[in-house]
């Protein structure tokens, strides 16, 4: 009999049960009376999808933000560590008479802040850090520090 081995990536999956459940509760016990469930939506702080590359010399980072505006992205690189924080407003509208009635039947946009740390094995050199935002992309670019390779040596003992 023949298997196939999947290749499975549990932060995917937990991300997606967590944001399942969190809709779930939301829905079933946070009563419109109580709540407005878009107000709950726009103070979450969101998860930003993320793939991390590396390679001997760098790490290649890709973020999607999508309808995030380059000016409301901020990156903060530290010795062996980076966090990335946007924000998303909700479109403002002009009502007219007819529209001010208006509600959301749906809405499954996320408004409100973008929060990512990302943790690396090596330092990094934040000075040389590059980074480019297209198409709702932020791709970003940090060189390694080089690490020195210790020989052991023998202490003498006085």
């Amino acid at each position: 009999m023949k298997t196939n081995l999947i290749l499975r990536e549990p932060d995917l999956y937990f991300d997606s049960i967590h944001t399942e459940l969190n809709n779930f509760l939301r829905d079933t016990f946070v009563h419109p009376r109580f709540a407005n469930p878009l107000e709950i939506k726009k103070k979450s702080i969101w998860r930003p999808a993320v793939e991390v590359k590396q390679n001997d010399n760098e790490y290649k980072i890709k973020v999607q933000l999508p309808g995030v505006s380059k000016d409301d992205i901020d990156v903060e690189l530290d010795n062996d560590f980076m966090t990335i924080t946007a924000e998303i407003e909700e479109e403002s509208e002009k009502k007219d008479e007819k529209a001010k009635n208006e509600k959301y039947h749906t809405c499954e946009f996320r408004y409100g802040r973008y929060q990512r740390t990302i943790s690396f094995d090596n330092p990094i050199k934040a000075a040389e850090a590059e980074a480019e935002y297209k198409n709702g992309i932020l791709s970003i670019v940090i060189p390694k520090q080089p690490i020195e390779q210790s020989r052991s040596k023998k202490l003498e003992i006085k």
